[in-house]
């Protein structure tokens, strides 16, 4: 005979403790303001591209900030004998998901492209947000099939993508 289960008994996994982001503001930031790096604006609670403000007051954007401290949001480790004897398509196509991606949404960028040292031919891509790594796997998965798979690693507020082919 079963016991029944209190709804208490589950874990429940719309509850999660996150690691706060701390490159995410904790407020709004004064409007208008303009990253000193990348030129992008604050605007209406975003950031987007267009024209600076002459009363612009200067910040660095997230993305410019992950750029500096080499912490990325995203990781997408590419391997496989595709990846070695097609290199300059995939990181072309790599490239083209960026520009897309941060033509809308300047916090989408590619931190560093650099050779995988465990997985001989292998590439590392990391990003300054996590919808740009997934993003370039799926584009990839797409393109080319293989194998694609990502995970969230709460605890480092990170997302972890491998795309095999």
């Amino acid at each position: 005979m079963s016991t029944p289960h209190h709804p208490r008994d589950k874990k429940d996994r719309s509850v999660r403790a996150r690691k706060h982001d701390r490159y995410k503001a904790k407020g709004k930031l004064r409007e208008p303001s303009v990253c000193r790096e990348c030129r992008a604006v604050y605007h209406k609670g975003r950031w987007v591209w267009g024209p600076v403000p002459s009363d612009s007051h200067e910040v660095m954007c997230p993305a410019c900030e992950r750029i500096r401290d080499r912490a990325p949001s995203g990781v997408l480790l590419l391997t496989g004998e595709f990846v070695t004897k097609h290199r300059d398509e995939v990181l072309g196509l790599a490239h083209n998901e960026e520009a897309r991606l941060k033509a809308e949404h300047p916090l989408a960028r590619i931190i560093k492209i650099e050779d995988q040292t465990e997985a001989p031919g292998g590439v590392v891509i990391t990003t300054t947000d996590p919808h740009l790594a997934r993003r370039i796997g799926e584009a990839l998965h797409h393109a080319h099939r293989g194998t694609f798979a990502c995970r969230y690693e709460e605890n480092e507020d990170l997302l972890r993508a491998n795309w095999e082919c």
